[in-house]
């Protein structure tokens, strides 16, 4: 009986043995280590089958990878443009002379304007605007202060006129110029001429007013300059024989009588009459329509009688060509739209 206890007491506690056993090789971790042991180059499976009752989780097929993402250049951002001010208008200066008295200065507002100072024996100040600046002619007992004091009085007016004067001049300069080819149209009466060119011992010029063509002949050496020359002389000369008669036709008109007339050169100042009753007319008024020409040719006789630009002086102007305010509005007009001819 001794031994039949002792041995079922035995053999509880082999039982309980081999479960500690048991639960030891399932831990997974051991397990895994068990699984599989390479000797030399044979693999040797221990435990293929599991012997435990829990079922293994299920393998999930691996997911492809990701692709991989292809990064974005990185694109510097462009400084900020800086921001330009406005450039500032330009007035226009009167030239400087070596043998000249020199500029004088005045701010006005916000603009350094620089003229040029005459004296004279007129009783007045006189302001002049054209495409070279302001000059200013004043009596010798003025004093520079007195001067000073009456272009300033007159700002508003003088500014705006240089502004004027100097966009015209830039616009102007970006204008392109004509080619001197044959077939080169060029400005006359109000309307356009064609330049044709041929070749000959001398030089000389004809206009054919029929075809409104005017051929100039030119030598095999002669150059561009020499071509310029000719046609202004052409120019000039038909400037000068219009200008003379409707002078006449007007000075009878107006009861006057003028001394001498002569041409000039200047940027856009059409005319001037002198005290000693001296016209001049600008040449290049040759390229305007006729209107525009007898407006400046009775601007200028009317300072005959009225040496300023007052009412009665404009009563004098309406009184031999009525429509003078819109030929002059039409005169400042088509000088910004001439062609660039001669420097």
């Amino acid at each position: 009986m001794d031994r039949i206890r002792n041995a079922r007491h035995f053999a509880s506690r082999l039982q309980r043995w081999l479960d500690g056993i048991s639960a030891v090789i399932q831990e997974p971790t051991l397990r895994q280590q068990m699984k599989t042991i390479k000797v030399g180059d044979q693999q040797l499976d221990l435990f293929a089958h599991d012997v435990s009752t829990s079922t293994p989780p299920a393998v999930r097929p691996t997911a492809p990878p990701a692709p991989p993402v292809e990064a974005k250049p990185v694109i510097p951002l462009a400084p900020p443009a800086p921001v330009i001010p406005p450039a500032r208008p330009i007035l226009p200066s009167p030239p400087r002379t070596a043998d000249g008295p020199p500029l004088r200065q005045l701010q006005l507002g916000s603009h350094l304007v620089e003229f040029a100072l005459r004296r004279s024996t007129r009783r007045s100040i006189g302001f002049m605007i054209d495409d070279n600046g302001l000059r200013v002619t004043a009596p010798k007992r003025v004093t520079l202060a007195e001067i000073d004091n009456a272009i300033r009085a007159k700002q508003g007016w003088i500014v705006s006129k240089l502004l004027e004067r100097g966009e015209r001049k830039v616009q102007r300069q970006q204008r392109p110029p004509v080619a001197w080819v044959d077939g080169a149209v060029l400005p006359y009466l109000g309307g356009d001429i064609t330049l044709r060119l041929h070749q000959a011992p001398r030089h000389r010029a004809s206009f054919q007013r029929e075809t409104n063509e005017l051929h100039v002949w030119v030598t095999p050496a002669g150059t561009e300059q020499q071509l310029k020359e000719k046609v202004k002389a052409w120019f000039q000369h038909e400037a000068r024989q219009l200008f003379e008669a409707r002078l006449d036709l007007y000075a009878d008109r107006l009861g006057v009588r003028y001394d001498s007339l002569s041409l000039s050169s200047a940027g856009t100042r059409w005319g001037s009459c002198t005290i000693e009753r001296k016209i001049r007319l600008n040449w290049r008024l040759i390229h305007f329509s006729l209107p525009l020409i007898d407006y400046v040719v009775a601007h200028e006789l009317s300072h005959l009688l009225e040496m300023n630009h007052s009412p009665r002086f404009w009563a004098t102007v309406e009184s031999i060509y009525p429509d003078y305010d819109g030929a002059k509005q039409a005169l400042r007009k088509r000088s910004q739209e001439l062609p660039v001819l001669f420097n």
